[in-house]
Formats: structure tokens, sequence, C-alpha cells
């Protein structure tokens, strides 16, 4: 039988007490599952900080949207007729070189899922750009201030360009180090 037990105030999550991770699994433990299986794909608080700040500067977006139809990857916000994609990626998920500490449990697991992501997120990038996309992505801990006024740059850059000249060779990506001078 599955319940619901409140974890703080604000949601519940399914656990199981007598659950036992199958042969091969992820998860070490009932608790270390209800975790992961509470973790937010979108919506997340960094998101929503920088949606507030971008709405607030008059541009508006699609959320959590496929850039380009055949794509089956969605960015946090897209601009359609500007073509920017900005994602902001989680430091966990997406193995930022600042915070990004490996589990002490099922290590390998965790390491080739987070280099997965990073060579999805790299294609990502690649493919976006081949199609006259600038791709912006910045990690959760960025400021939200600074990461909204480099989303309005690049949309209004992007706007203030006549269409034709938007192929793929002067299409960019833009990191949070690029921002900072860190990279």
């Amino acid at each position: 039988m599955i319940r619901a037990e409140p974890i703080g105030s604000i949601c519940c999550v399914p656990t199981n007490p007598g659950w036992t991770p199958p042969e091969g699994s992820w998860a070490s433990s009932s608790e270390t599952r209800n975790k992961m299986l509470a973790n937010k794909s979108r919506d997340t608080r960094p998101e929503l900080l920088v949606r507030s700040l971008v709405h607030r500067r008059g541009l508006r977006y699609r959320v959590s949207a496929r850039p380009l139809p055949e794509l089956r990857r969605t960015a946090d916000l897209v601009f359609r007729p500007a073509r920017v994609a900005v994602f902001i990626d989680g430091c966990y998920w997406h193995g930022c070189p600042q915070h990004y500490t490996e589990p002490k449990t099922n290590a390998e697991y965790w390491r080739e899922k987070v280099d997965r992501n990073k060579g999805r997120d790299r294609e990502t990038d690649d493919l976006l750009v081949a199609a006259g996309w600038t791709v912006l992505r910045f990690w959760e801990h960025d400021d939200p201030e600074t990461v909204a006024a480099a989303i309005e740059v690049s949309v209004q850059l992007r706007r203030n360009r006549p269409q034709a000249k938007l192929g793929g060779r002067n299409a960019t990506t833009t990191t949070s180090n690029s921002l900072t001078g860190e990279g």
C-alpha cells in the first residue's frame, strides 16, 4: 500500500515503507527514491525567479517548449520570433563544475547519468545553433537579475536583426561562464 506523508509544509510524496529496490535500481533506498521522484523538471524556484524578472521587462515567451518541433527537447524559456532558447540548468543534474558533488551511493550510475545529460546538452546546443537559434545556458545558482538582463539583451539583439541573417553561422551559444568571465 502506498500512502502520502507530508514533507515540509508544501507537498506530499508517496512513500512505501516495505519497498526494496529491484536489482540494478538507481534508488538505494525508499527515502532516496521518494526524494528523486519529488524533483521537478520545470517550474523550479530559479526558473520562476528568472521568468518573473523577464516578464517584468516586457518580454513574452513560451515555457517548457520545444524550440524546434522535430527536436524532442524542451527549453525553459523560448522566444520563437527572436529564435532564442534559454536553459536554466540544475547544478546536480547537469554537473556544475562549482557545485556538483558525486553521491557516495551508486556513484557510477549517477556519474554516467550526469555525463549523458551533459552530452545531450551539448548536442541540443549544436542542433539549435545549426538551425539559427541563440542558445543561452545558465546555472541555477546564477544571479536572476544578471540572467534576466542577459536574456533581454540577447532577445533585443535578435529582434533587431533581419531574419535573413539568422543562419547557423551567425547564431550563438552563451553560457553563464561567458557572462561572468569565468570561461
